[in-house]
């Protein structure tokens, strides 16, 4: 996949621009909420482009190959578009709704799904009412909620490291009258297991009826397990069910910010007055290209699952567990804290996952390229010893190592 042309033009554009608006090369005008404490975020550190650049980057589940041919292009011709209001956007409220069987008004746009789940949060949980969901999950939710001055109820997760879908219904229940809204991150972040379909209906059916959920599916196109579904039928259904997806990974627009949610009509409503509607012109034309564009989709999942059962399964070689991931990263036990590590694989060129308590002997590690990989499994290998034996999951299934 070779964008180099397409790749010039479009940020030689967005380098004039910044030439002729006065800002620096440090400025970091695509980072999402990068400072310290901001909801699902740690700190990052800034470095220089050369510094950035040389980085095998594998920390953030980012799509490491960039948007395809078809979003260049689409985002290159949109350029004439940035001077002004009301233009053309490539009808992408109507391009969703359409991928996903379901009405304009059961879309919702955000800058990322990031700010999905903050204006679903804010839109349920004002005046002091608290989200349920597990931990480690993916923390803005938490985070958001703690901001407006409310707080979490979250629960562990079980000994195989999945969400403990009985004790959610449990935990609905006996708190029904303290809770907004309950979280569910499918696949789960940072742990990359999914909670099949069947579990799903059995949270819908079991918690409060009436009661708000919000399931986060950033991950879903790299799902493989057959027993895992969208939920986004549950909203046709009429189910209080709101859906967050972003464009952010497999279609390789982290940068650019766009993100939705699929949900009721009525739900739609109570929800806009808190979305900020900053969505640049680009990414609109992007977000529409890439919807359209399966074919590249599928190469970058298979691309995705071919390296990631290949690091995994050189690490379990090596005699260290990894959990049965179904998403563009997985988690590997190291069995020493992770904070110390990350900045020993910094030293070596390598970005890797931030911590994620309670699990903070587990690393998790974003898929790269094939050479970012290397670099990663020879760091790997640097900085910890082989086990002469281990019993350590591949892929869903649990094997003996004898290395």
């Amino acid at each position: 996949m070779s964008h180099d042309v397409s790749r010039r033009s479009f940020f030689g554009g967005i380098a004039a621009a910044l030439g002729y608006l006065g800002l620096g090369p440090s400025t970091d005008l695509f980072a999402q909420q990068n400072r310290p404490g901001a909801a699902g975020n740690a700190p990052r550190m800034r470095t220089s482009s050369d510094d950035y650049d040389t980085m095998a980057h594998l920390s953030s589940n980012e799509n490491c190959w960039g948007p395809p041919e078809s979003v260049m292009k689409a985002m290159t011709n949109a350029w004439k578009y940035s001077n002004r209001y009301g233009y053309p956007d490539a009808n992408i409220v109507g391009e969703i709704a359409k991928h996903h069987g379901v009405k304009q008004e059961n879309i919702l746009l955000g800058a990322g799904s990031g700010e999905i789940l903050d204006v679903v949060g804010t839109t349920y949980l004002l005046g002091g009412k608290k989200v349920l969901g597990v931990e480690p999950s993916y923390s803005s939710v938490y985070q958001h909620a703690t901001s407006i001055k409310t707080t979490a109820i979250k629960l562990p997760l079980g000994k195989d490291y999945r969400q403990d879908i009985p004790a959610m219904i449990k935990a609905a229940n006996e708190h029904a009258s303290e809770i907004g809204l309950v979280y569910l991150c499918n696949p789960n972040n940072p742990t990359g297991i999914t909670v099949t379909k069947d579990e799903v209906r059995q949270l819908l059916d079991g918690i409060p009826k009436g009661m708000p959920v919000l399931i986060d599916e950033a991950y879903h196109h790299f799902v493989d397990d057959p027993n895992y579904a969208t939920s986004v039928p549950y909203v046709i259904e009429g189910r209080p069910v709101i859906i967050a997806r972003t464009f952010s990974k497999i279609a390789a627009l982290a940068g650019m910010r766009l993100g939705y949610a699929v949900a009721s009509a009525e739900i739609v409503q109570k929800m806009r007055p808190y979305s900020m509607g900053s969505i640049n012109a680009l990414v609109k034309h992007g977000g529409a290209a890439a919807l359209k564009d399966t074919a590249s989709q599928a190469s970058i999942k298979k691309m995705v699952i071919d390296l990631r059962k290949k690091t995994t399964s050189e690490l379990n070689a090596y005699g260290y567990e990894t959990l049965p991931s179904e998403t563009n990263f997985f988690m590997v036990s190291i069995g020493r804290e992770i904070q110390p590590v990350i900045q020993e694989f910094a030293k070596k060129g390598v970005a890797v996952g931030r911590p994620f308590p309670p699990m903070t002997t587990h690393m998790r590690v974003s898929i790269g390229t094939a050479e970012e990989m290397d670099r990663f499994t020879k760091a790997f290998k640097e900085i910890f010893p082989a086990k002469p034996k281990s019993t350590a999951a591949v892929e869903g299934r649990i094997v003996k190592s004898t290395n």
